[in-house]
């Protein structure tokens, strides 16, 4: 009965557990540009919240929003389009920050000064925008705007920029209060770390009270066009530079940067190289320049066509968190299914919003926008998911659960016990196959020991109610790293050895007292599956005293 008991503890804290994950808001957004090849009635619009539709310009002298006049059909159409296959998706306007190339009062001499920098400088100006933003949402059907500006130049700039936000925010409620019309969204395009160059920084506070979130732009970290060595310009992790997804992540989190409003960027795109030795054709190889394409960019839809033409396999490397294949000399670095797959865990690990594809329309049958969109919309893939996350499981709470059993026919709960079994952690196998007489098929350490133990305490001392002194004891044996003794040695793998180990430290992870140190569902699957992955460390179990 108590067996019983503990499991269907372990099943209603699972149960609790999924969920828990799949309650949580998480946005699927990705953009589409108005001047792709790809139409608009193209676009699997279900396997997404919210698409954005890119891009409207900027008036270098006006600052009114203005939609290129070859773009104004699709830009017109865009909501009404892709409504019809998810009618509860949300549509924004993206607004890019071009430069202002014809006016050289603006640009200056050397042609760089943002449209966006000289609309910033003037509150006559920004209003002007700002009115004019939310004017051109409205009349295009766009339920949100949102500003795609990677390159301030200046700390008016970003000052500037915190300005603009109050401002907008504050036009964006006052139109809706006086309308019947629900509140436009408010969107920004983020660098992949808080801060350009070294004296550069985003106005975090104000970004915060004033956008609905900010997406990351997480890729385009390395350009073939400008390196000549081959690079995962997407890296979730690099050993070698701080220029990764996940070093920039934590930068925006360590600075106050919510991780609830914070979406991580996905590219469905990638770079090519030209090798200089095709035999040396790993991440960080010699390159001579670009490969296959003018400016070396090459969309997810072409290097798939492209692999498949050649016949040439994709590798994928999980220290960077990408993939690259290799045809002649020709090297292409990009995210692959199990890339985007790891960044979405990544993404949900971190608790952050959602994601954001650039571009969705880049994708080769929706093979990339399925991976991401994962077990949120496949209740069969869901099932199967969360039978592989629950086998491993299985393995540890079985003998768990056993040995509980036997614990409780021999009265050791009555014990308090811990610091003695604590004592026994070091006993080797020789010893236990001596106690055989005196301990089940499942002995894991001698039980003469515990019950010695057991005879030494006063019966008002519990070893934990529910059996959980056995998970303390799991964790003091894994604290000391001799946590696969724990296991029934007919349960090792002799070819992995440290299968059982992971499994383990997982389980400790899944009863920590604090639920947000616990991992969600499709953390586990990720942990379970990806033998690169880092794991977390557990501390001491709730209940175990």
């Amino acid at each position: 009965m108590a067996a019983l008991n503990v499991i269907l503890f372990i099943l209603l804290f699972f149960s609790v557990q999924f969920q828990n994950s799949s309650a949580q808001p998480w946005i699927q957004a990705g953009y589409w540009y108005a001047q792709s090849e790809s139409p608009t009635p193209e676009i699997n619009s279900a396997l997404y919240t919210h698409l954005m539709c890119a891009f409207a310009n900027v008036n270098s002298t006006t600052y009114h929003l203005s939609i290129p006049s070859t773009d104004e059909q699709y830009f017109s159409s865009f909501t009404t389009i892709v409504k019809r296959g998810n009618p509860s998706i949300k549509t924004l306007l993206s607004i890019w920050n071009g430069l202002a190339e014809t006016n050289k009062s603006i640009v200056g001499e050397k042609g760089n000064y943002s449209v966006f920098s000289a609309m910033l400088e003037k509150t006559s100006n920004r209003r002007a925008f700002i009115e004019s933003s939310i004017k051109t949402a409205r009349i295009y059907g766009f339920e949100g705007l949102d500003l795609f500006w990677l390159y301030p130049r200046s700390a008016s700039d970003m000052s500037n920029m915190g300005i603009l936000l109050d401002e907008w925010r504050a036009a964006v409620e006052s139109e809706s209060r006086n309308s019947t019309q629900s509140k436009l969204l408010l969107t920004m395009a983020l660098r992949y770390v808080p801060e350009y160059g070294k004296s550069l920084n985003y106005p975090i506070e104000s970004l915060v009270r004033n956008l609905d979130w900010g997406h990351v732009v997480a890729y385009d970290y390395h350009l073939s066009i400008k390196e000549n060595v081959t690079g995962a310009h997407a890296a979730l992790y690099d050993p070698n530079s701080n220029v990764n997804t996940d070093y920039g992540i934590r930068k925006w989190l360590s600075r106050g940067f919510p991780s609830e409003k914070l979406v991580l960027g996905l590219p469905f795109h990638g770079y090519a190289w030209t090798l200089v030795n095709p035999g040396d054709n790993g991440v960080g190889s010699p390159a001579s320049g670009l490969a296959v394409t003018q400016d070396g960019s090459v969309s997810y839809q072409y290097i798939k066509w492209y692999t498949r033409t050649y016949g040439t396999n994709i590798v994928y490397n999980a220290t960077y968190v990408v993939n690259y294949c290799v045809v002649g000399a020709s090297w292409i670095g990009f995210d692959d299914v199990e890339a985007v797959k790891t960044k979405i865990a990544y993404a949900k690990e971190k608790k952050l919003l959602g994601y954001n594809v650039f571009q969705v329309i880049n994708d080769d049958n929706w093979v990339l926008s399925r991976a991401a969109h994962g077990e949120e919309i496949d209740q069969d893939n869901n099932r199967k998911s969360l039978l592989i996350i629950i086998l491993p499981i299985a393995l540890i709470l079985a003998p768990l659960t056993l040995i509980i059993c036997y614990l409780l026919r021999r009265k050791v709960l009555k014990s308090k016990g811990l610091d003695y079994l604590y004592s026994c952690r070091n006993t080797n196998t020789s010893e236990a196959e001596n106690n055989e007489s005196n301990a089940p098929n499942l002995q894991v350490f001698s039980f003469n020991k515990i019950k010695e133990a057991t005879n030494n305490f006063s019966n008002n001392n519990k070893l934990g109610e529910g059996g959980f002194g056995i998970v303390y004891k799991a964790y003091q044996m894994w604290e000391v790293g001799k946590g696969v003794e724990f296991f029934d040695p007919s349960l090792d793998d002799s070819s992995s050895p440290c299968k059982l180990y992971k499994c383990l430290q997982v389980a400790l992870l899944c009863v920590q007292e604090s639920p947000e140190n616990r991992p969600t569902m499709l953390e586990i699957y990720s942990m379970l599956k990806d033998e690169t992955k880092a794991i977390g460390t557990p501390t001491r179990p709730a209940f175990s005293l």
